[in-house]
């Protein structure tokens, strides 16, 4: 009896020691392989947490942004193609504030255009180009003035020390201090000339200047230079990273383009002023050239994306090469008074009291639309007085607001843009 009193206590902690055992080697993960062919372990899917997802936040595609493109700020105009005064720099900037027209920074746009960031329903950038010490010594307190951020475009060879940076260039250290700053630093190709193969182009070798007609193999190692070198001597002099580039004089074909787009550029930009959409294409972004001898560029462009400072309504773009429209998207025309076109008839049932057509340096124009044939159209009475000629018609078609532009140049246009370089010698 003792005997069996004495075995029960036993057996009961084999028992608890065996069930010990076998809870860890259930605990313990086991091969695949192990399981033998037709268990349900054979066959059960291994748990795997959900990744979440990322979403992006849901921008306004109804915004619309104005790019401002400045260049030097002096109190006496001598070159009104490329100068403006401080009083006139300074009261635009009041005005952008005044009118609710919210000024970004050139990233935060970038951004947008992504569909990462969301940005408000009218708002500006504003650039300058070439590279002068009056952007910093002048124009920065200005913009700090106001809290506004701004972006700079440089070409290399025109800052101080360079082969084409005079006196009156921006210096190295400058450009240090601003980027320290938060100043968007970017890239407006290295001797600022005329991109396209075929023509004279100023080439500098051993820091001495002559004139040349590249092509082939001697154009390739120049474009390089100006599309590519450019950006890579900012990014190694100052430690940043370019992502947009401007187009000197807004002269540049698809081999550019394809060039820029290689080196890594986000964005090209040209001087052919245009409010920019959700939609607008990222290797022709325009902006709006402010030079004193065009005060109605600044006015026609802050009217162009109305006074209210809630969104509007949704607006869809529509491709210019779609509509036939006169002169076409790109082309050079030999009259400074042309006729004015498109047809809008692809677009579908268009409102005939919707239809509007504003001409850059013009504002909004009489054109007149045929509901007939689906066409506007407007016969300009004077003579155009730039190189290039932006268009914007715009209707309301099944209840839907929708857009579209395109630019033209002129032979004949009376005003001539001076190279920002020569200024500087």
């Amino acid at each position: 009896m003792m005997i069996r009193f004495a075995i029960l206590p036993l057996l009961l902690a084999l028992n608890l020691s065996m069930c010990k055992k076998q809870q860890a080697v259930t605990d313990k993960p086991q091969p695949a392989a192990s399981a033998a062919p037709g268990s349900a372990a054979a066959t059960a899917a291994p748990v795997v947490a959900a990744t979440p997802k990322i979403k992006k936040p849901v921008v306004d595609q109804t915004a619309q942004v104005l790019i401002f493109c400045y260049h030097r700020l002096v109190d006496k105009i001598r070159y009104p193609g490329t100068e403006i005064t401080p009083a006139a720099f300074e009261a635009q900037m009041k005005e952008l504030k005044d009118k609710g027209i919210t000024v970004i920074s050139m990233q935060d746009l970038l951004a947008w255009k992504r569909g990462e960031k969301n940005i408000p329903p009218r708002a500006a950038v504003v650039t300058f180009d070439d590279g002068w010490k009056s952007q910093y010594e002048v124009a920065w307190p200005i913009m700090k003035k106001y809290g506004y951020p701004v972006t700079l475009f440089i070409y290399t060879e025109g800052v101080r020390g360079g082969t084409l940076g005079g006196g009156e260039a921006i210096t190295w250290e400058q450009l240090a201090d601003m980027r320290d700053n938060g100043v968007d630093i970017q890239a407006h190709s290295a001797t600022h000339q005329d991109l396209r193969e075929g023509h004279t182009v100023m080439v500098i070798e051993d820091r001495k200047r002559s004139k040349k007609k590249l092509t082939g193999a001697d154009y390739e190692k120049w474009i390089q230079n100006e599309v590519v070198g450019s950006k890579e001597l900012l990014e190694q002099r100052l430690g940043i990273k370019v992502n947009c580039f401007a187009v000197p004089f807004g002269n540049y074909n698809e081999h550019v383009k394809e060039l820029a787009r290689n080196a890594g550029y986000e964005a090209m930009f040209t001087v052919y002023g245009q409010p920019i959409t959700f939609t607008s294409p990222m290797d022709s972004i325009g902006r709006y050239a402010i030079e004193a001898n065009k005060p109605k560029v600044f006015a026609d462009a802050v009217n162009m994306i109305g006074a209210s400072s809630g969104g509007g309504t949704a607006v869809a773009e529509v491709g210019a090469k779609d509509l036939t429209t006169q002169p076409a998207d790109g082309d050079t025309v030999r009259t400074a008074t042309p006729l004015i076109k498109a047809n809008l008839s692809s677009v579908g049932q268009i409102e005939p009291g919707s239809v509007q057509m504003r001409v850059s340096g013009l504002g909004l124009v009489p054109a007149n639309f045929d509901p007939k044939t689906g066409t506007v159209s407007y016969q300009v009475p004077q003579k155009l007085r730039d190189k290039t000629c932006t268009v914007i018609v715009s209707a309301k078609s099944e209840g839907k607001k929708v857009e579209t532009h395109w630019t033209f140049g002129l032979e004949e246009a009376t005003a001539a843009r001076s190279p920002a370089a020569a200024a500087k010698k």
